[in-house]
């Protein structure tokens, strides 16, 4: 299934939202696509750094926040900023953008920690030498808040080709269990079905999410729109 939109304008104009998909592709057309292998190479992060039982290009401390902006294709870039443009724009509307910053990187490194741990406890010392990279386990943060706080909205999604409203719970929640499958599925086989893919940081990624969104609604600390007032405006 493929977002199209949400159909929920956000209130401010997502500055670092925006910002983040600008430097997502910068880093992409400038530094990656004209060396790939060697940039890949380089700035990616790599779970054996974490227990020394490896060297990395760079240390981890470092690793953890260039492989965030680092992308293995054009596919693989396009899919993640798709995500993040149209999920992204109303959890930094309700978060507030500098709340948002923190909470898109925090994200980030708990997904990646999630994934480096579960590499380290289940798999292989090859598996802990290939490098991770890629934006998905903190836009799978931004994906977790938005299910917390606009659960109603209708996601306007290609099924193979035709355009659907699906409530955001029921696609959220089905993007969530696909990935929760995917990773069970990568703990006995490199070759299962989403074969490097980290699904694992994506599932941590999303109960981060989920439960930092939960904490601060409960605190009323964040103020999302009411969607049902608002339904039918384009995104």
């Amino acid at each position: 299934m493929l977002p199209l939109s949400d159909g929920l304008r956000a209130r401010n104009f997502p500055i670092v939202n925006v910002s983040l998909i600008v430097a997502n592709f910068a880093v992409w057309i400038f530094y990656e696509l004209p060396h790939l292998s060697s940039s890949v190479h380089h700035a990616s992060f790599y779970a054996c750094s974490v227990n020394d039982s490896c060297h990395s290009p760079l240390p981890w401390g470092i690793s953890w926040i260039t492989a965030m902006f680092m992308h293995g294709s054009w596919d693989h870039i396009l899919g993640n900023m798709l995500f993040l443009a149209i999920f992204g724009k109303n959890v930094e509307d309700a978060f507030g953008s500098l709340r948002y910053l923190a909470f898109y990187f925090a994200g980030g490194f708990v997904a990646m920690m999630t994934q480096t741990l579960m590499t380290l406890l289940a798999g292989t010392a090859a598996d802990a030498r290939v490098p991770n990279l890629g934006a998905s386990g903190a836009i799978a943060a931004v994906l977790g808040a938005y299910f917390v706080l606009y659960p109603n909205s209708r996601v306007l999604t290609l099924v193979v080709f035709w355009p659907v409203r699906i409530p955001a719970f029921v696609f959220l929640g089905l993007w969530f269990l696909y990935q929760l499958i995917e990773a069970d599925f990568g703990l006995f086989a490199a070759s299962a079905n989403g074969g490097g893919v980290a699904f694992f940081a994506h599932v941590g990624g999303f109960v981060f999410g989920v439960l930092v969104a939960r904490v601060l609604v409960n605190a009323g600390r964040v103020a999302p729109q009411d969607y049902d007032s608002l339904a039918g405006v384009p995104a």
